[in-house]
């Protein structure tokens, strides 16, 4: 008993000093390097968000919603929606396609797990473009170091759990609540984990996209119970994500608050796959020149995280995306894995389907060896023409292995979109939102450039 309450009393004292700097960010106090940063996960996310909102699945789930008219638009569509329905909606769109960045030592997807809840409160609340942006910024900080944080359980998907204490703390911002009154929003957060199984994605099952839409609406539910001021702070995630879940270490909440920032530690995607995936399927394009197109062999050597993904069967979009064998298959056969090569058409393929058979995944001890700092990966191409290797790091777009600059990032997301011009409007507006006297405005007149019809 002695030892949960002292991680307890250790959870609360950075919860509370979480609470403290978080209420009092300031935009103009953010070094130029990490607000830079911000707003380009933020052209990110928008853009990913109204990519996923074109996917069959999405537009079916929308039109069950029945959602009320609001302030908060569907990025990507013609609506505009109530504050909570927009937060679930264009968070399961921003998660749809595997294509939202993502964080690799907190292991998840920070900015999914906040932003959408954060930019829907935005659009009613009377906030300035600035106080925005370090709402947004707060919820990526604190989202990342509860990942950073928590060791999850071997089996659980990080969608929906930790993430969740970063919607708290956005959404806290944007209330602009007290520093005592942030530290319960980001406590209350942290109690209201989802417990999904990794089993889950891999059965491309699309309950897993929904723990996002789940986690910031708790975010949401978290910040509103603060601002009523019936919270309690008592460290709750000790017990949630750090006996219930996991592990949680405490004193890695807080350290370093302010001087390390986690959001220029992030990854951008440019494979629509789960990130696992991403190191073979830039190794396998290397060799693709290289090989036959009928090869005997394809062994991927890889970290043991990503050895689970070996299924040879993808039912869904989702499935495909957790499949190491569809996405090394199709790299090799078609160049690239994007969001086309994910429709029912491209599932069938008998050809891919042949060539993924060949495809062996493997679990490699030196590999593991060299996590997690790397998340490497070893593709091995038997074909008539010779053995091929290619081994990578980590994958492309990762902070410490080829990072993507803002404006490669725009060049990505336009390929991807099809549409550069949608992207050129997303970074225009963004770049206006740190000036804006009003942030919902913009919010709206952004969600008007970018509807696809």
């Amino acid at each position: 008993m002695a030892e949960r309450e002292a991680r307890q009393d250790a959870v609360r004292d950075a919860v509370g000093r979480l609470g403290e700097w978080v209420a009092e960010l300031r935009w103009s106090d953010v070094p130029a390097e990490v607000r830079e940063r911000v707003l380009t996960v933020l052209v990110d996310a928008v853009a990913v968000t109204a990519l996923g909102s074109r996917e069959p699945a999405q537009l079916a789930l929308v039109e069950q919603w029945d959602a009320p008219d609001g302030t908060a638009p569907l990025f990507g569509t013609d609506r505009a929606v109530a504050v909570d329905a927009a937060a679930w909606l264009n968070a399961t769109a921003s998660v749809r396609l595997e294509l939202d960045d993502g964080h690799r030592l907190a292991g998840g997807h920070p900015a999914a797990h906040g932003f959408p809840a954060v930019l829907a409160l935005a659009s009613r609340a009377t906030t300035t473009g600035a106080d925005l942006c370090s709402a947004l910024l707060a919820a990526y900080e604190v989202a990342a170091r509860f990942g950073r944080a928590t060791r999850l359980r071997p089996g659980t998907h990080p969608h929906g759990n930790w993430g969740v204490a970063g919607a708290g703390a956005g959404c806290a911002r944007v209330l602009g609540l007290r520093p005592e009154d942030a530290a319960v929003a980001i406590d209350a957060a942290g109690g209201l984990p989802v417990a999904g199984p990794f089993s889950a994605a891999l059965d491309g099952n699309p309950v897993r996209d929904a723990w996002v839409g789940a986690a910031n609406q708790s975010g949401l539910a978290a910040a509103r119970l603060a601002a009523s001021r019936t919270g309690h702070l008592t460290g709750v995630a000790a017990d949630s994500l750090g006996d219930l879940l996991g592990v949680l270490a405490p004193a890695a909440l807080d350290d370093g608050l302010g001087e390390r920032w986690e959001v220029v530690g992030g990854y951008f995607k440019q494979h629509s796959s789960c990130s696992f995936t991403h190191a073979a399927i830039d190794a396998a394009l290397s060799l693709r020149d290289h090989v036959d197109e009928d090869p005997a062999e394809v062994l991927v050597e890889i970290h043991s995280l990503g050895a689970q993904l070996d299924r040879t069967r993808w039912p869904t979009p989702l499935a495909a995306m957790f499949s190491l064998p569809f996405v090394v298959a199709t790299a090799l056969r078609r160049g690239h894995v994007v969001p086309a090569d994910l429709s029912q058409e491209a599932l069938a393929d008998p050809v891919t389907a042949e060539l993924a058979r060949r495809v062996v995944v493997r679990s490699a001890p030196d590999l593991d060896a060299r996590m997690p700092a790397e998340r490497p990966v070893r593709v091995t191409v038997d074909s008539a023409r010779g053995r091929f290797v290619a081994e990578r790091p980590n994958p492309v777009g990762d902070a410490d292995f080829q990072p993507f600059t803002a404006d490669d990032r725009v060049r990505v997301l336009g390929d991807l979109l099809g549409a550069p011009e949608v992207v050129a409007a997303i970074r225009e507006h963004v770049a206006e939102l740190p000036g804006a006297a009003d942030a919902g405005e913009l919010l709206r007149s952004l969600g008007s450039a970018i509807r696809f019809r």
